[in-house]
């Protein structure tokens, strides 16, 4: 089993679901600060801050939630957040109030069948508290894995599992990106968690299921290439190498990405996408998968280039803008700056200026 000390970043766009919320008091202030969907696509810093960036996460951690989890606030909060400095308030209710509904879900009557919402909120739940785990000291938490232990009851007999499919890319189009995250998670869960007999059997069905079921774009392949980081039989070196090869001629001239050219997607609005305009979540996605998947160096002119890219491009309210492949751009952009954290961390530039 191959295992890398390293912290995987396991964000998606879309989804709410039904969960024990943080605390209610915390939210209205948060509401408060967390910038309009109009104030997203606004001008930029005239210098990179990491304050403004914590401010912005911290804020909308539950700015988009009623009484759930959403896989483009708390979840993505919780994978990105401890990249960024000592735990607010926030961050450690959050993760106390995600502890408390993993154990409501581990409670929970729920089988392979179930509604799909469901399953994947289970799979959600623990890939995000063993990454946490993973960044937050490196111990095992008692809720993580028990959480983890209860994905492999949901998994089908084929290795897969069956996945919210809203139509709302990356990650609610289809199995792919559920099976990938469920790798991801055991793969980063600390002390050995992958080795343990359920999750080694758990696993060897997933690889299974990806055998049988390729990825179909650049995104869904860099999902595969941060999961291939932990464990052996994912994919080759030379499928390692064309993805990283393509996933670089994907670097627009300015130095960053775009989300839209990670997909052939389509807005449910027809707003046309641009694939030509970079943006935070393509460039953060791309540099995150570059560096902690494929390893490669901090110090690569193109990546160097795509640092560049992030640290002028982040807008006054702390963000970096992102326009939705499916119709909101505001869970887009908090989903995008999230990764440009994790991007920046990965490559040791999360120092100001």
């Amino acid at each position: 089993m191959k295992l890398r000390t390293l912290t995987v970043g396991l964000l998606v766009l879309g989804g709410c679901w039904t969960a024990t919320a943080a605390e209610p008091g915390m939210r209205s202030d948060q509401e408060q600060r967390f910038p309009k969907a109009a104030d997203l696509d606004g001008p930029v810093l005239e210098r990179f801050s990491p304050a403004k960036a914590t401010a912005y996460l911290d804020a909308g951690a539950h700015a988009h939630e009623d009484h759930c989890f959403a896989c483009h606030a708390t979840y993505a909060y919780l994978a990105a957040r401890p990249a960024i400095g000592a735990a607010a308030a926030v961050h450690r209710e959050t993760r106390l109030a995600l502890e408390q509904s993993a154990a409501k879900l581990v409670d929970a009557k729920l089988s392979p069948a179930d509604k799909p919402g469901r399953v994947a909120e289970v799979v959600m739940t623990a890939a995000v508290l063993a990454q946490h785990d993973a960044a937050t000291g490196g111990k095992l938490h008692p809720a993580t894995r028990t959480a983890l232990n209860r994905i492999w009851d949901l998994q089908r007999a084929d290795g897969g599992w069956d996945w919210i499919k809203s139509g709302n890319p990356p990650s609610e189009i289809d199995d792919h990106f559920g099976v990938t995250t469920a790798a991801i998670g055991a793969a980063a869960a600390p002390e050995g968690y992958a080795d343990t007999p359920r999750a080694r059997k758990g696993l060897e069905a997933v690889r299974r299921w990806l055998r049988a079921h390729p990825p179909a774009n650049v995104h869904q392949r860099g999902m595969l290439l941060l999961a291939a980081a932990h464990l052996d039989g994912l994919m080759s070196e030379p499928e390692i190498a064309q993805t990283v090869q393509d996933l670089m001629s994907l670097q627009r001239p300015d130095g960053g990405w775009s989300m839209a050219a990670l997909g052939d997607w389509k807005r449910a609005d027809g707003v046309s996408l641009d694939r030509n305009a970079s943006d935070g979540y393509g460039t953060g996605f791309a540099v995150y998968v570059l560096r902690r998947g494929a390893g490669i160096p901090a110090g690569n002119p193109r990546l160097k280039k795509a640092v560049a890219w992030l640290k002028t491009h982040q807008r006054a309210g702390g963000c970096w803008f992102t326009r939705s492949p499916h119709k909101n751009d505001e869970l887009s952009t908090y989903v995008g700056t999230a990764y440009a954290i994790l991007a920046l961390q990965a490559c040791g530039a999360l120092a100001g200026g």
